[in-house]
């Protein structure tokens, strides 16, 4: 990870979070079906620790009906997209690099690392690199989201690069991990959703594209 000199900041969220008890019977039902789905199995995951969910789980309870629908959509894009495991979160971390999401880069970089990527690769993204190194398939990720990213488009190049790799599931399956990791990025940064305690920020400050 970034050895940046950022260091880590009071928690500021203004989406304070709310105690298992003060729960509406919508926000309980949200919690529970996070807390009862494949995220729990992971150690990482907010859904899998005791107490209030924090993170993005936190911002969406405040729209239960928008966060169910939401967090089924991201289980979805998480743990049954067509693209290997170690594609997808290189995929998030260029979305967290993109929108200087701290907190969702902190808990991907782990899950991209443990799912094969290189920790240089990871390191050049933080950075505000294009990584060196890169297999073929992590090119053609990389090339179509980063240029989705910063076009809002994709050239017919990088279409079809994916579409002969991955096939029309994987051009949309790779869409739609950057658009909803946007979506985290945004309600993360708007909350203000702190890095876990003791943990330094991992993505310096990028010069403006």
């Amino acid at each position: 990870m970034s050895d940046a000199k950022n260091t880590t900041v009071a928690d500021t969220r203004r989406f304070q979070l709310i105690p298992v008890e003060n729960l509406t019977p919508e926000q309980r039902a949200l919690t529970e079906a996070i807390k009862s789905g494949p995220r729990a199995k992971l150690a990482s995951s907010g859904a899998s620790k005791p107490g209030p969910l924090g993170g993005p789980f936190n911002v969406w309870l405040r729209s239960p009906g928008i966060g169910n629908l939401v967090q089924q959509l991201g289980e979805e894009i998480r743990f049954r997209s067509s693209l290997a495991g170690k594609l997808n979160e290189l995929a998030i971390l260029i979305v967290a690099r993109h929108w200087t999401s701290q907190y969702e880069w902190v808990a991907h970089h782990k899950l991209a690392l443990e799912g094969g990527l290189n920790p240089a690769i990871a390191e050049d993204i933080a950075q505000g690199r294009r990584p060196a190194g890169m297999d073929a398939d992590e090119t053609i990720v990389y090339n179509f989201s980063r240029e989705l990213l910063d076009t809002q488009n994709v050239s017919d190049a990088n279409y079809k690069a994916v579409l002969d790799r991955f096939g029309e599931r994987g051009v949309v399956d790779l869409i739609s991990v950057n658009g909803f990791y946007v979506l985290v990025s945004m309600c993360l940064n708007v909350d203000g959703t702190p890095v876990p305690p003791g943990t330094p920020l991992p993505l310096p400050p990028l010069a403006k594209r």
